[in-house]
């Protein structure tokens, strides 16, 4: 079984094809920052997102499962947390991290943990 945090949605055709550095990400309730780099590590898909001066230019790791939508004309990517559920996640630090079975399995719980979302 699949686990979906680590997948897109169907309905996004697979976007793991396009290149998505530089989208700017939006949580529910504002801007997170600016893709990064995207990953497949171990099929675990996620978005490294530069969050610039708002969480002291770090940097956080999101699985494409909280992706709610992506925009190619705007270069822009929805998800559907709020930043402060973003900014509460585990915290990523290295890129050694996007290898580490045990902090991404981490980073999954949390996200699947979070209070489901409605659809716009």
């Amino acid at each position: 079984m699949v686990d979906r945090i680590w997948s897109y949605a169907p309905e996004f055709n697979h976007p793991d094809t396009r290149e998505l550095t530089g989208y700017t990400v939006e949580a529910t309730d504002g801007t997170i920052g600016q893709v990064d780099r995207q990953a497949d590590d171990s099929g675990m898909r996620h978005l490294i997102v530069d969050t610039g001066v708002w969480v002291f230019g770090k940097s956080v790791l999101v699985p494409v499962g909280v992706v709610a939508g992506i925009d190619t004309q705007e270069r822009k990517i929805t998800v559907v947390c709020t930043r402060e559920e973003i900014k509460s996640a585990p915290r990523f630090r290295t890129d050694r991290e996007t290898l580490d079975p045990e902090y991404l399995a981490r980073v999954g719980s949390y996200y699947r943990n979070l209070p489901p979302r409605q659809s716009a």
